[in-house]
């Protein structure tokens, strides 16, 4: 009798393990690329292209499933190219990766150095293949600056290499982001999806004048936490050059003028309510910025990466 039901439940236990071993297989390939593909950075993407896109909207009859769809149609490819930066800047920083952040897949050794090249090329391949299939002029032109300032910001080639300059890194970042988060996405709901002629409202002049100096602040922010990296590297950030503590308060006191400049814009619309909302939303956001710098302690390099993370939320909250 005790023979018998061994064998009874054995093969059942075979199978609840390998059902257990593959779920946690599945969980681990997901929980890898997540680290690959650094989606908190997309999702500054999505709401930055999403925000500008309602911009193109003339009146509420065209949030329709038409608009929806063409936005999808917009961050997909967009998407694609994400990946393609994040996984070619970490192929390029292997080595800095290995110390300052050992847990990104190529680093930790989890994806091989082959794996990355072959999934960064297809992820290139496959966002140009998409904008071409669905036909946006705007939206190409957006993945052509994002592939060509930040292929020159990560690879180490003759005239390139740009991140070793703090002029270039941020120039790169600045004009990639307002391309590809703000003016493609709304000229392609624009003129692409919703078919209306060229314009440009006093809306999208907020963003386009407030939102680089967000973009210069991620870009000199970002390497705040990485400082003993970059030394090794000889990579001469301005956090390296200046330190962090007076880099971080650079930071602060830039993003402290975005506030300000977009308190001003909306406190010069003619519209009531606009005007109340956008001063005393931004004036919020000033003072819970400087609250959360002051608690910050620029000794640590998990506090100044919480700081950083902190900053991707403040941009959103801005539009």
């Amino acid at each position: 009798m005790n023979a018998s039901t061994t064998q009874a439940y054995e093969p059942e236990s075979h199978a609840d393990q390998n059902s257990k071993n593959i779920i946690e297989s599945i969980i681990h390939g997901l929980d890898t690329f997540r680290k690959f593909s650094r989606l908190y950075a997309f999702m500054g993407h999505v709401a930055g292209s999403f925000f500008s896109s309602l911009l193109a909207v003339d009146n509420l009859s065209q949030l329709n499933p038409t608009f929806f769809n063409g936005y999808l149609q917009y961050i997909v490819p967009h998407f694609f190219m994400h990946l393609y930066v994040v996984g070619l800047n970490q192929l390029a920083d292997l080595e800095i990766d290995k110390i300052n952040k050992p847990y990104l897949p190529l680093a930790s050794g989890e994806f091989s150095l082959t794996n990355g090249i072959i999934i960064v090329a297809s992820f290139l391949f496959l966002s140009f293949g998409a904008a071409w299939m669905i036909g946006s002029i705007p939206s190409f032109w957006g993945l052509l600056a994002s592939f060509v300032l930040m292929t020159a910001y990560s690879v180490n080639l003759p005239f390139l290499r740009w991140k070793k300059s703090t002029i270039l890194t941020v120039m790169s970042h600045v004009i990639g982001m307002t391309m590809s988060f703000n003016i493609a996405a709304f000229m392609h709901m624009k003129t692409f999806v919703l078919k209306n002629a060229t314009s440009y409202p006093r809306s999208l002049f907020l963003v386009t004048v407030v939102m680089p100096i967000f973009y210069a602040v991620v870009a000199t922010a970002k390497d705040l936490p990485d400082i003993e990296g970059d030394k090794a590297a000889g990579i001469k950030t301005l956090a390296v050059r200046l330190g962090s503590k007076k880099v971080f308060w650079f930071c602060v006191s830039l993003l402290q003028i975005a506030y300000g400049a977009a308190i001003l814009i909306g406190a010069s619309s003619p519209i009531l309510w606009s005007k109340l909302f956008t001063v005393s939303a931004h004036a919020l956001m000033a003072l819970i910025l400087w609250n959360r710098a002051n608690s910050t302690d620029l000794s640590s390099n998990i506090s100044l990466q919480s700081f950083y993370m902190f900053i991707f939320k403040v941009r959103v909250a801005i539009k």
